[in-house]
């Protein structure tokens, strides 16, 4: 019933909720049923002489109450078993964009591949519960190795470590190279935990410029020569905001001043599994092993909640420090976690979570390319996120309040900020997660609409 029209003409409430009110009133008297089409937002939009925007949150709102699916590549359609309505009181759950997740998989054959691993490990549960030795058991450092291997690095297991998760990583390696109130240079924009982790620390991270290929060579030289910095923290592969990758020319010009000056580099890892290994650039711990500490998180390549990363120091003089403070602060990665990741890599569990992560990927970023304005965004094919400059005169609250009626939470660029100025009017957007391509192409779609309207005409919502 693609010529579907709500009458709202006696409905007191806000617009957008009187057409999913309409919606659920028609499907219960019989006027829509289960698969009938719904009109294309545009068209239901001009028909009720309402905005894009107020159309689009109905139908929003109607998919958080159960009533409608969108299937990309086909329209927007009545469920087969529609939940009931909550009541206006309740808060639906929003789905949070805020968080940079893979996408979930959801093919049975995975998941049941993934439960085998569970169950797998559970026969062990007892000796799971006991206090395990630092670093990681002998088969966990195995797969340790094969893992990293994927991206060529081959390091002796003295100097691999199995921690509970990057960021534990990350305020160890500090621990190690900086005292508070040391300089430690990074992108000036970057990931926003590194600020966090080095605010804790006390230590100053100062943020370079960067241009199309990552941190600008000279400024970087530059800094060396007047912050003496105890080290370079780097995202270098899909990095978290901007979605860049840093090229293999460039990434040899940093570690060669950076190896000129003595300063470690930091390579949070976090995406550099996600590119096919073919495709993948070189890790700065392959061009300069001796002075990096590199850390591959797991949470992004197969999932956020495991809170594992395998990390590579430098020497093994180095991992000494490093072992100690990583103790005090963790005692040891959770031995459950640590053995579900180990059987995963070695039944290929992993790697097939892996490969349906990178083709859900691009199917998001290939609906970014075909909804949003070309040159309006930054992202990549495997990027899990777009970075978005705002149009003037957009500014990056006024959108995020534009956005949060959807359930869309974006991340102004004042996160990942650590340039000297005003941070740019950006903000970044997850297009993954536990929403399907329907939510993500609605959304997308609302972000158009608004990227080709100004402030004032997109939040006329009633």
């Amino acid at each position: 019933m693609s010529d579907w029209i709500p009458d709202l003409s006696e409905r007191d409430k806000p617009r957008y909720i009187a057409i999913a009110d309409a919606l659920a009133d028609d499907i219960l008297l019989g006027r829509l049923s289960t698969g009938d089409r719904l009109p294309p937002q545009r068209v239901l939009a001009r028909k009720l002489r309402v905005d894009f925007t107020t159309v689009a949150r109905g139908y929003v709102e109607a998919q958080k109450r159960g009533l409608i699916e969108s299937v990309v590549g086909r329209g927007t359609f009545v469920r087969d078993r529609p939940r009931p309505r909550k009541s206006a009181s309740y808060p639906p759950r929003p789905a949070d964009w805020s968080m940079n997740l893979p996408p979930e998989p959801t093919d049975p054959d995975l998941i049941a591949r993934m439960q085998a691993g569970v169950d797998y490990v559970n026969r062990d549960i007892v000796a799971l519960l006991r206090y395990q030795g630092f670093g990681g058991a002998q088969a966990d450092k195995d797969a340790a190795s094969s893992w990293l291997g994927r991206r060529a690095l081959v390091p002796s297991q003295e100097r691999v470590f199995v921690t509970p998760g990057a960021h534990p990583a990350l305020i160890g390696i500090l621990a190690v190279i900086a005292e508070p109130g040391d300089v430690v240079l990074c992108e000036d924009i970057t990931y926003p935990g590194i600020r966090s982790i080095a605010a804790q620390r006390g230590v100053r991270l100062v943020g370079l410029p960067m241009d199309d290929d990552g941190i600008k060579p000279q400024a970087f030289s530059d800094a060396c020569r007047k912050l003496k910095p105890k080290g370079l923290y780097l995202n270098p592969t899909l990095q978290n905001p901007t979605t860049l990758t840093i090229p293999d020319e460039r990434r040899r010009e940093i570690a060669s001043i950076a190896r000129r000056y003595g300063v470690p580099i930091i390579e949070d890892d976090a995406y550099g599994f996600i590119p096919e290994h073919t495709q993948g650039h070189v890790p700065f711990a392959s061009i300069a092993p001796d002075m990096t500490w590199h850390v591959a998180g797991l949470a992004k390549c197969i999932g956020a909640g495991l809170r594992a990363a395998y990390v590579v120091a430098p020497d093994t003089r180095s991992s000494w420090p490093f072992a100690s403070a990583l103790r005090a602060g963790t005692v040891m990665a959770s031995p459950f976690t640590v053995a579900l990741v180990t059987r995963w890599i070695e039944d290929g569990t992993a790697d097939t979570i892996l490969r349906f992560i990178r083709s859900e990927t691009a199917a998001r970023q290939k609906l970014a390319t075909d909804i949003l304005p070309a040159g309006s965004y930054r992202g990549d094919p495997l990027s899990f996120n777009i970075w978005l400059p705002l149009p003037k005169p957009w500014t990056r609250s006024v959108f995020i309040e534009h956005m949060r009626p959807m359930g869309v939470g974006v991340v102004a660029s004042d996160a990942f900020f650590v340039g000297g100025d005003e941070a740019p009017e950006a903000v970044r957007i997850c297009l993954c997660g536990n929403m399907d391509r329907g939510k993500v192409k609605i959304v997308l779609e609302y972000i158009a609409h608004a990227l080709e309207e100004s402030p004032s005409t997109a939040s006329t919502f009633y």
